[in-house]
């Protein structure tokens, strides 16, 4: 990598770790999703605190704060392999938050803006395998950990160049999620559905 690359990498984790979820919970004189809920600086809590409107600025920012640095790299003449390690620099920030001593989110949303840019079909299946999963079950959790699992082979059929830095990403965004995986797994997890219904 070159040292702008490297540079750039930083901005970007810098970038990823402003947490809208904090940030916008304050502005509206919500409670803090790290001690609400459960626990999770993402729009999915937000919307437990706070509903529809105030994740969907969450779920905004935090797929722009992914999806701006990889965008832009690519006009700065970014390689692929530097473009990767952009938007993983971008994930890693939203996880480990480096304003707020490295407890962050589970990094969904920025995992999605940081890939989206690499090609319109990859967003399409991504998306698409999400919201099927969520239609089917109702939990968010399931959504994520199944489109990660599924995010590099549809990186490695269209752009084949990105499939190790992706799967980097997916590694990481399913170790994040392993608490919600026990719970689904003991029939504990929460839908969103009950929520949906009161909003």
């Amino acid at each position: 990598m070159s040292l702008f690359a490297i540079i750039y990498m930083i901005f970007a984790y810098l970038l990823g770790s402003i947490s809208s979820a904090i940030l916008i919970c304050r502005i509206a004189g919500l409670p803090d999703p790290r001690q609400y809920g459960s626990h999770n600086p993402g729009a999915t809590n937000v919307f437990r605190i706070g509903g529809r409107w105030t994740a969907l600025a969450v779920l905004i920012f935090d797929i722009l704060k992914g999806m701006l640095p990889v965008w832009a790299g690519y006009y700065l003449g970014l390689t692929q392999f530097e473009l990767g390690m952009v938007a993983l620099g971008a994930c890693l920030g939203h996880i480990f938050p480096v304003f707020f001593r490295f407890k962050g989110g589970k990094g969904v949303a920025t995992a999605f803006g940081a890939i989206a840019p690499i090609a319109w079909a990859v967003a399409g299946s991504i998306f698409g395998t999400w919201f099927i999963v969520f239609l089917a079950s109702g939990y968010s959790s399931l959504s994520a950990v199944i489109t990660a699992l599924l995010a590099p082979f549809y990186v490695w059929w269209f752009k084949p160049e990105f499939t190790f830095p992706v799967a980097l990403v997916s590694c990481l965004l399913i170790y994040r999620h392993h608490d919600n995986i026990q719970r689904l797994w003991r029939g504990q997890e929460d839908k969103v559905w009950s929520k949906l219904k009161k909003n």
